[in-house]
């Protein structure tokens, strides 16, 4: 029988499914105890934090009057672009963090020294530190110190908890190791007599930074909205308030700051270039008025109305030519002559529109690397790789503009070559025309180019003045809820009463998933389908003696006598009425207890007045001397001690031995017993248990005595009990709780289904008070199922 057949045999039973928990009801309770102990230990001694929440609108740039339509061709607004989870990424960065944390001077700390919590004085703190030392070392310092605020006026200061202390006055300088520092008292708090122990802390700025960007949580409503959800928790939360606050005018004020920068830039290369034009202009109106004046002409007309409409469109795109082209090559001169990276004009009216978002994109750099600037390097890889990307982009607007040069200095070429073709035409009139001709375009196309660069410079003006900011505050910051959002008492209570049910259970499950062992009789009738199990015997301590007596009333002696009642049961089912009742007494393993109720199996057949002889058959490792010895036993005659060696292994052996020279009788708790010992050890057990003289020595016993009990050999160990288990009329196979192992049980049912292990029946050992399978307070008898089970036929 393999063990799955053993599995098979159990049947689901919710109530034994149930049973070991309910047996261990103490743990669940202690558990659970524990549990809510650490929650109310973790709720008292956690700092409360409360949730800060704010809500903004991302604002998208775009024209909202047709005043600021020429703004696009400066590059100034981009309508409709503005991408949510950019501004989000701006908003939460770095740089915007540090800027909040050195304006609200969150980098130093007054702690309020508890018993077992120090709370942060933020609102109303009893003092302030002013560092009489630059900014910049104070930001990247780490440090903390003690104070004791000893009256209104003085206060000790110690470096370390323990150490000594110095006794100073508010606004006395002090040493420290990142520099000076002086503490000014705040009159309300000393006014109410605030006394008590202080720890100041400062850290160094980025590090506060960065911990207040991993605790901000931004978010939108959804992919298509601009609403920014900006949410915070903080253990004091004005506090939190004053961080979200600041953080939204950070942002707000950076992006005014940019557009102002890139309008001031624009309008002072406009402002240049006005200046050059104008003197041009002065020029070419002196020039006219020069030679009108010298040649006396107040009028002209024209001499052919079809030359000078051809000769109008061609100078209309000849000027519009050397207007790109002077744009384009002032353009070029100022990227020239830049040193190092500043801000560029933005586009300015070149056709290219490449140039625009080139430029757009480098100015956008140049504004980024002057932000990170402020609180690093030059050295630092972030402003390495701007640089590197500034450099690509100022060598891009070169090469663009070399190109546009070129291309613009061939459409000039090219139309001045068609204008000279239909000026030569014209040139066919008088001189004084053709000189004023070209006097009054040249006029014209310095006018139109100052004109047009006054226009740009009104418009950046405007921008200027105009510049908004990139977000509407829907909220300010609030707090959520007068009530903590962390620790939440009632989850973590729930958490707790849960993890105290949890783990005694998971420990209790995985204990009875891995157990393997045989533990009372309910369990082990499921695992031996049809083979009764005649009872089960308690645990005993080694105080208890092993041999009971006939009035004792202890739970052992009860199940013996439950036990002999049984097996008298099965005995009369096989229809085995007269005497001489032959009894095995096995087991798998050693160990399991055979012996201990082979010998009380003994002495309750005893005590009912029965004829009983014990036979230790176990001749390899004999143990019956341990329970029939000492004070328990009297010996009846002297004759007895002169063969009190002489046992079952001598009786195989010596044919000139018959059975009563091998009985010794004995009186134990006044009963006589007749023993059989074992015998010395012989070097061949299994071939002596073959003798003849085995079947002789049952067949005289059987009609000498009431019951003969045999102690036999552990089945799993060693062949010998197989070799005599013919002679048995019942075979008691005992398991111990807790020690024999199910897959032990296979091998006796696959003996038994074989036919060469008949009228078997097993019992339970060594049971624990709590694992009795019936009955009473005792825990052990019999049900209905199980009287079945003893008279069935093997």
């Amino acid at each position: 029988m393999s063990s799955s057949t053993v599995k098979d045999n159990a049947k689901l039973d919710y109530r034994e499914l149930i049973k070991p928990f309910l047996r261990n009801w103490r743990w669940f309770v202690a558990s659970v105890v524990v549990a809510i102990i650490l929650a109310f230990l973790s709720i008292r001694y956690t700092i409360p934090e409360y949730a800060v929440q704010a809500k903004i609108q991302i604002l998208e740039d775009q024209n909202t009057t047709s005043e600021l339509g020429a703004f696009q061709d400066l590059g100034m607004i981009t309508g409709g672009n503005t991408k949510v989870e950019d501004e989000i990424a701006i908003l939460k960065s770095r740089s915007n963090l540090i800027q909040v944390v050195k304006e609200l001077g969150l980098n130093v700390k007054i702690m309020a020294l508890g018993t077992v919590l120090d709370t942060e004085q933020y609102v109303n703190p009893p003092f302030k530190v002013n560092y009489l030392v630059p900014d910049s070392l104070v930001s990247a310092a780490q440090d903390e110190f003690y104070i004791k605020i000893l009256s209104p006026t003085t206060f000790s200061y110690a470096e370390e908890e323990d150490a000594s202390e110095k006794v100073y006055s508010f606004g006395q300088t002090i040493n420290s190791e990142i520099g000076d520092f002086v503490l000014t008292p705040n009159d309300d708090q000393m006014k109410g007599g605030q006394d008590g122990d202080y720890k100041v802390v400062v850290n160094p700025v980025a590090l506060v930074a960065q911990e207040y960007q991993e605790k901000l949580v931004l978010s939108v409503t959804n992919d298509i909205s601009n609403i920014v959800s900006i949410a915070l928790n903080d253990a004091d939360e004005q506090k939190g308030i004053n961080i979200i606050n600041g953080l939204i005018d950070t942002y707000n004020g950076n992006a005014i700051r940019d557009k102002k920068e890139i309008a001031d830039k624009t309008s002072e290369f406009i402002n240049e270039r006005i200046a050059d034009i104008y003197g041009d202009l002065s020029t070419v109106d002196q020039t006219a008025e020069e030679f009108k004046e010298g040649r006396g002409i107040t009028d002209v007309a024209s001499q052919s109305n079809i030359n000078l409409n051809v000769g109008a469109a061609s100078q209309q795109e000849l000027q519009q030519a050397n207007i790109q082209l002077s744009i384009a090559a002032s353009m070029k001169d100022i990227i020239d002559n830049q040193e190092g990276f500043e801000v560029l004009p933005s586009n300015i009216g070149l056709s290219d529109p490449s140039i625009a978002n080139t430029t757009a994109r480098y100015n956008e750099l140049v504004l980024e690397r002057n932000r990170l600037l402020k609180s690093s390097n030059e050295k630092n890889p972030i402003i390495v790789n701007l640089d590197q990307q500034l450099i690509g982009l100022k060598r891009s607007l070169k090469s663009s503009l070399n190109s546009m040069t070129n291309n613009l200095n061939l459409q000039v070429n090219n139309l001045s070559r068609q204008l000279s073709q239909i000026n030569a035409r014209i040139y066919a009139a008088p001189g004084n025309e053709r000189a004023l001709r070209d006097i009054s375009r040249q006029q014209q196309t310095t006018e139109a180019l100052y004109l047009y660069l006054l226009q740009k410079r009104e418009e950046s003006q405007i921008t200027f003045a105009s510049a908004t900011p990139k977000s509407k505050v829907i909220d300010r910051a609030y707090g959520v809820s007068e009530f903590p959002v962390s620790p939440r008492k009632p989850l973590i209570l729930l958490t707790s009463l849960i993890l105290g049910m949890i783990i005694p259970f998971s420990v209790i499950y995985v204990k009875e998933l891995l157990d393997n062992k045989v533990h009372n009789k309910v369990g082990l009738e499921k695992l031996v389908g049809n083979v009764p199990v005649l009872a089960e015997l308690p645990k005993i301590s080694k105080k208890d003696k092993f041999l009971i007596k006939s009035e004792e009333r202890s739970i052992l002696a009860e199940a013996m006598r439950i036990l002999r009642t049984n097996i008298d049961f099965v005995l009369k089912s096989k229809g085995k009425t007269d005497s001489g009742k032959v009894i095995y007494v096995t087991s798998s393993v050693p160990g399991e207890g055979k012996t201990l109720v082979s010998s009380n199996l003994a002495m309750v057949y005893a005590n009912a007045n029965k004829k009983v002889l014990l036979i230790g058959a176990d001749i390899r490792n004999p143990k019956i001397y341990r329970f029939y010895g000492g004070k328990n036993v009297n010996k009846l005659t002297k004759s007895n001690f002169n063969i009190k060696n002489k046992g079952l292994t001598d009786y195989l052996v010596d044919n000139q031995l018959r059975v009563r020279d091998v009985v010794t009788p004995l009186l134990v708790h006044n009963h006589t017993i007749d023993v059989i010992y074992s015998g010395r050890i012989p070097p061949n057990p299994a071939d002596l248990l073959l003798s003849h003289r085995v079947e002789e020595l049952m067949t005289e016993v059987r009609s000498q005595y009431d019951y003969i009990i045999v102690d036999t050999a552990p089945l799993m160990v060693v062949s010998d009990t197989r070799l005599i288990t013919e002679h048995a009329d019942v075979i008691v196979y005992v398991t111990r709780a807790g020690y024999t192992e199910t897959k032990a049980l296979e091998f006796p049912l696959k003996l038994y289904k074989e036919g060469s292990l008949k009228r078997l029946s097993f019992i339970v050992n060594d049971v624990k008070a709590s694992n009795l399978g019936y009955g009473g307070r005792y825990g052990y008898g019999y049900s209905s199922t199980s009287k079945k089970k003893w008279w069935r036929a093997s």
